[in-house]
């Protein structure tokens, strides 16, 4: 979710540090900052805002000169941008800086240990944590007081660590998070993303989990968490810069498809602990909980098409009503509500002027109001105290994707948190849903297998001027998605329809050879649906079903089927929506659109 650069040679390390962050600005940052070490001080620089800040800063108090150094850009998950909560983190004593990409879990406990043992922390991030960490094992082995570190830590890093008694070496370690090095001619470079050293050598040590870094200026030697060698094979880079910074991919939207498993699992990490659903940051009370009337969702687009999920999730495992709103209605419509209601708000950027607008009425009305959002620090968190963070990481394609599968999930972890906390479903039920949700990465992995079978469908359709989606239930939900992805970036005019409203009108537009997607995955709405597609197919339409592994009922009702690993069906779509994804992008392609920046559209509607 954020970068880090390391350097370590003959040539000043400062330049070279902001060089490489600035190779990593495409992935979205709020702060950045270096650490250098030279011959008197570990010196370090930090600042909220842009890289620019960053140099004014350096401008106003001297570059520090030193040969060796680590920088970030950092995209807050603990504590909001700020000077003080930017990287690098230093421990007591100021003689060792910490760079960090993940989440540490346990953070809290280690801070309160490590604060009777006598240290003094500054900042309210997790990442000082280990800073200090490293300083009460340090004994004259930078390396043994980083592998000592991390058995105590829970959760993912990228680290890159410093200490100014230890001036020929740059320790870095990786659980999780990406981590390179790259290596050069009496110089060595440490990076989360191959862009930030491509200026200075095309090879590099793709670092895995589990494994440590010693580096300095003439060689990188590799450990796993145990101590033990490890001997890796140089990885030569073959893409341009500007590919490089799509990790290889294209498109940062293909790329941001393909990085769902990972959004996922980040989002889960802390949240599921022994059978029960953990919401530390929400201070929402048990009473006002098993007291909620109603629950009002409000949101814009994608995001929409999440909230009419959430609603379908939290009627069925909380037993509340919901109401859905598109943000820009929603205060028009003078809604009902008080204080026994609860109005969630979800926007990817927190910006979206429309949905702050719900958000201020939902409150002057006293409703309290949850925010689901991406970005630490947006407006929509400062403006209620109830936040679940989606830890999709930046996504820079308009056409959001990873973010939208990762607010699926924050609606599933609060559905089931209410679940619990209003005792409405067994403690065996509870553990089951967990065990599925857990289990969600490796089934988006597998569905992704798909691309395949989905560009030879894009070829096939690219031409057609009106493309549809029906569903049932959640699949409807999913339908909606679907159809806004393939209109927002491939122009083709694409609707969804709730397939048992064929009937009222909508069969009137199925024609000879139009495609239609059949989203099937609700097995309790099995039969109606495959009773809908044969509607269509009566009417001369192409059906491309998405269902359930196994599912020959599907296979035979339809021309050609997608399938998705089997889960509970209130999972399947974070499934379902990875094919017809990948059916946008790949239309997109073949119609020679702007696949990243499609026409007329913006990333955050930050205007009414």
């Amino acid at each position: 979710m954020c970068g880090i650069v390391g350097y370590i040679g003959p040539q000043p390390a400062a330049p070279i540090l902001l060089k490489g962050l600035e190779k990593l600005e495409y992935r979205g940052y709020d702060s950045a900052g270096i650490a250098v070490r030279d011959l008197e001080r570990l010196s370090v620089i930090k600042t909220v805002g842009r890289l620019q800040d960053l140099r004014a800063r350096l401008e106003e108090q001297g570059v520090p000169q030193g040969s060796l150094g680590i920088g970030h850009t950092r995209w807050a998950t603990h504590g909001r941008p700020s000077d003080i909560n930017a990287h690098p983190h230093s421990d007591c004593s100021g003689r060792i800086a910490v760079v960090h990409n993940g989440i540490i879990e346990n953070y809290k406990e280690l801070r309160e240990w490590l604060v009777e043992e006598g240290h003094t922390f500054k900042s309210e991030t997790d990442t000082e944590t280990i800073a200090h960490l490293i300083e009460r094992f340090y004994e004259g082995d930078l390396v043994d007081a980083v592998r000592k570190t991390i058995k105590r830590l829970e959760g993912s890093f990228a680290l890159g660590v410093l200490h100014f008694d230890q001036p020929q070496e740059i320790v870095a370690a990786r659980q999780h998070s990406p981590l390179v090095v790259g290596l050069g001619d009496g110089e060595n470079f440490l990076a989360s993303d191959i862009p930030a050293v491509l200026e200075h050598t095309k090879k590099v040590y793709i670092i895995d989990d589990g494994e440590v870094v010693r580096l300095t200026s003439d060689q990188a030697e590799i450990f796993d968490f145990a101590g033990r060698p490890v001997r890796k094979e140089i990885f030569e880079v073959a893409w341009d810069p500007v590919l490089a910074e799509k990790g290889g991919y294209p498109h940062f939207m293909l790329k941001e498809i393909y990085e769902q498993p990972q959004a996922v699992r980040d989002t889960l990490q802390g949240r599921l602990n022994g059978g029960r659903v953990v919401l530390p940051d929400l201070t929402l009370d048990l009473a006002y909980l098993r007291g909620l009337r109603k629950i009002f969702i409000t949101a814009a687009g994608t995001a929409y098409h999440a909230g009419i999920v959430g609603k379908y999730v939290i009627e069925k495992l909380a037993r509340i009503p919901v109401e859905v709103d598109l943000s820009s209605e929603f205060r028009y419509r003078n809604p009902m509500l008080g204080p026994d209601c609860l109005t969630i708000v979800i926007s990817q950027s927190g910006e979206t002027a429309d949905t702050l607008a719900s958000l201020r009425e939902a409150k002057r009305l006293g409703s309290k109001v949850l925010a689901i959002t991406n970005v630490v620090g947006s407006s929509v968190t400062r403006e209620t105290p109830e936040v679940i963070y989606t830890l999709a990481g930046p996504e820079i394609a308009v056409a959001s994707t990873k973010a939208y599968t990762t607010q699926l999930i924050a609606l599933y972890l609060f559905a089931l948190y209410l679940a619990q906390e209003r005792q409405t479903l067994s403690e065996q039920q509870l553990a089951e849903y967990i065990a599925a949700l857990e289990q969600l990465p490796q089934a988006i992995s597998a569905t992704l297998s798909c691309e395949e079978a989905v560009v030879g469908l894009a070829q096939e359709f690219k031409d057609k001027e009106d493309i549809f989606f029906i569903g049932r239930g959640l699949d409807y939900a999913v339908a909606m998605e679907g159809s806004l992805k393939l209109k927002e970036i491939s122009y083709i005019h694409a609707e969804a329809y709730a397939a048992g409203e064929l009937k009222h009108g909508t069969l009137a537009l199925i024609v000879e050879g139009v495609p239609v997607f059949a989203l099937i995955t609700q097995e309790s709405l099995r039969d109606k649906m495959i009773s809908n597609i044969k509607e269509v197919k009566a009417r001369g339409a192409t059906v491309i079903g998405v269902a359930n592994e196994g599912d020959r009922f599907a296979e035979e009702a339809c021309d050609q089927v997608i399938f998705i690993p089997r889960t509970n069906e209130i999972l399947t779509p974070v499934l379902a929506v990875a094919p017809l994804q990948l059916f946008a992008y790949h239309a997109a392609l073949a119609r020679g659109c702007d696949v990243d920046k499609p026409r007329n559209l913006a990333k955050s509607v930050t205007v009414e």
